[in-house]
């Protein structure tokens, strides 16, 4: 790997030590807080033991290029849509924003994660990441066929990157407003609301107003659908309901959802958005509209939509 400038010749105790640590990460796959306790080192010692061996060809990285990524699409959505990056999947939109998200951060960055059927699916295929922290951002749900919630996705993450996390344990959907006040009020979800202002990176998902296609849809009455609805919602982005213009919309069902606003959503330096389908074109379009996201992984019939719409 070239790195610009002639790289300084490991001794031989530094290369013993990453190659333990390459080989308890790569073919152990333990985490860094496991091979940091292993080796009597910092997890960013440990960060930087890797990082070393990919330099110096103690680890060899091969990328089979089939291609997982539509790049010629990805790149008319970008421009299409104005966004930093946007990432057309050919398959799995989960996959690719596992293999994204290593490219996105950087040691001490602060990512922070919602429930999401996605990104469930997401942190199955995320194997190495940078030293960052973990912040839950919504209330767990689970999801038939999907044995996940929040706060295993935040845990897992966290568990990868050696990194802290910071967990509450509350319904994404509480049975009315009174009782999802009640949960705010928890010490734990008032802690991770404070921890919102470290979140430099987020990976959200969008879900469209229409059945399977939005846990919050779905885990609310047909009357309150068509009332949320009837305020002009389009879809939902970690629980925050958007209209066409990518605003806010204050509704009963809002009141009921322990998640974060469309204003801590839009403090977050670094927002993806994660999408599958040409029915979420329209609360992908408001997305972009509310200007949150800047970058958008994608499928194909997805992007078709959007660049047809």
């Amino acid at each position: 790997m070239s790195t610009g400038s002639a790289l300084e010749p490991l001794s031989p105790a530094e290369r013993a030590s990453c190659v333990a640590a390459a080989r308890m990460h790569y073919l152990e796959d333990r985490s860094k807080t496991d091979i940091a306790e292993t080796l009597g080192v910092s997890r960013f010692k440990v960060a930087r033991l890797i990082e070393l061996a990919r330099q110096h060809g103690i680890v060899r990285i091969q990328i089979d290029d089939d291609s997982c990524v539509d790049l010629e699409l990805s790149e008319r959505l970008r421009s299409e849509l104005g966004l930093q990056r946007a990432v057309v999947a050919t398959g799995d939109v989960a996959l690719a924003a596992a293999d994204l998200l290593p490219q996105l951060l950087s040691d001490g960055d602060v990512l922070g994660l919602p429930w999401s059927r996605t990104i469930a699916r997401m942190v199955e295929q995320v194997h190495d990441l940078p030293v960052v922290d973990v912040v839950q951002l919504t209330g767990a749900h689970q999801s038939p066929g999907i044995d996940t919630s929040a706060v295993a996705i935040a845990r897992a993450v966290a568990r990868v990157s050696g990194g802290s996390s910071t967990l509450f344990f509350a319904p994404f959907v509480a049975e009315d407003a009174e009782a999802a006040a009640t949960f705010a009020r928890q010490p734990e979800v008032r802690a991770a609301r404070a921890q919102l202002r470290r979140v430099t990176h987020a990976l959200v998902a969008a879900g469209a107003w229409q059945e399977g296609s939005s846990t919050v849809h779905d885990a609310i009455s047909p009357t309150a659908r068509r009332q949320a609805a009837r305020q002009g919602v389009v879809g939902e982005v970690a629980g925050v309901l958007l209209d066409a213009q990518g605003r806010a919309v204050a509704s009963a069902t809002y009141d009921r959802l322990v998640t974060l606003s469309l204003r801590d959503l839009e403090r977050i330096p670094h927002v993806v958005l994660l999408a599958a389908g040409a029915e979420k074109a329209q609360v992908v379009r408001a997305a972009v509209a509310g200007g949150f996201p800047e970058a958008l992984v994608c499928d194909r019939a997805l992007a078709q939509a959007l660049l047809t719409t």
